[in-house]
């Protein structure tokens, strides 16, 4: 059990996960069972063994049902709730929207990205580079999605996640920070995309780069579903 940490998670889980249905056409994918449980529950589970007391689910399509079954707290972690609204903001529109109950800096973490890594070790990395932003990298060498990064000498040279470069052996790994500053140039309603922030601190060299070293999981998809299913089968009582 990690030590509690004072920085929040933004959750990203307002998208319509269209590659799970026809699972999803009655259930946000956060509810979505695994090994016997909604996938949340898992997630707020491992979040509170590795410190995170806080988190805020930046929700949209069916998030009502989340914040039904999950309440105000749930695992530990005190939940609070962020919803997009009439239109889908995006990602980077979520997150904005969901500034003021996330305040100075917080951790994002995609809707379904289990990341079974040391919070901790990033935050005092992030606090030491000084840099606006901070996104977490692993060595993919397009092994478990198509990588993203162009990432040398300790430094995120390139991030885009539709131009693909030879270069490009390492992944977005799903964890980011951010101090809440970089989200001012945008609108409250703005439609923008979390990736369309990085890239612009990737120029602006404000985005630092922390290399993970275990893999990642995700049940955004089918394939990704069942691998996480297994993982969590093994692990359960």
């Amino acid at each position: 059990m990690s030590a509690p940490l004072e920085i929040p998670v933004a959750i990203l889980a307002g998208g319509l996960a269209t590659r799970l249905r026809p699972i999803t056409e009655k259930i946000p994918k956060s509810l979505v069972p695994i090994a016997g449980r909604p996938f949340l529950a898992h997630q707020l589970e491992m979040l509170y063994a590795r410190g995170i007391r806080r988190a805020v689910l930046c929700i949209g399509y069916l998030g009502k049902m989340i914040q039904r079954d999950f309440g105000s707290e749930a695992f530990g972690v005190k939940l609070d709730y962020s919803f997009d609204g009439e239109k889908l903001l995006g990602t980077g529109g979520a997150i904005k929207r969901a500034l003021p109950k996330l305040g100075a800096e917080f951790f994002i973490l995609y809707g379904d990205s289990y990341l079974p890594i040391d919070y901790a070790p990033i935050a005092e990395f992030f606090h030491r580079s000084g840099k606006l932003g901070l996104m977490t990298v692993y060595r993919n060498e397009g092994k478990y999605d198509t990588s993203n990064v162009v990432f040398r000498d300790g430094e995120i040279m390139v991030y885009d996640k539709k131009v693909k470069l030879p270069e490009m052996r390492y992944i977005d790994y799903g964890l980011s920070l951010f101090k809440s500053s970089v989200f001012d140039a945008y609108a409250a309603d703005q439609v923008f995309d979390l990736a369309e922030v990085m890239g612009r601190l990737v120029r602006e060299k404000q985005l630092a780069g922390y290399e993970v070293r275990e893999r990642f999981y995700e049940m955004g998809s089918p394939a990704g579903l069942a691998e996480l299913e297994s993982l969590l089968q093994s692990k359960s009582p």
